[in-house]
């Protein structure tokens, strides 16, 4: 009968330890969740564009090409510096409305 309540007890115990495990990372990801929500609506809200998916793949193609475009001017790579410049405004012109 002793030997029955304690493996109850710890049985009990690990449910109780793992239950509040999921729940805290329910929570922490529930919170992180929430907070790119609220930061890609604000995003999207600042440029004027809808939060979609595509939109914000639009957003991420045209920063890249940006960023592209700056390295080969660096690197005086005058011709494809400009032309990714050029298409990476282009893109990001799509975005705002």
């Amino acid at each position: 009968m002793q030997e029955e309540s304690f493996f109850e007890w710890l049985g009990e115990t690990l449910g109780a330890v793992l239950r509040y495990l999921v729940e805290t990372l329910g929570g922490l990801f529930g919170s992180i969740a929430r907070a790119g929500g609220a930061f890609l609506e604000g995003l999207s809200r600042t440029l004027g564009t809808d939060p979609t998916l595509l939109g914000f793949v639009a957003l991420a193609v045209g920063l890249l090409l940006l960023a592209g475009g700056l390295r080969a001017l660096l690197r005086r790579a005058f011709v494809g510096g400009t032309i990714s410049l050029l298409l990476g405004v282009w893109v990001l012109s799509w975005l705002i409305q």
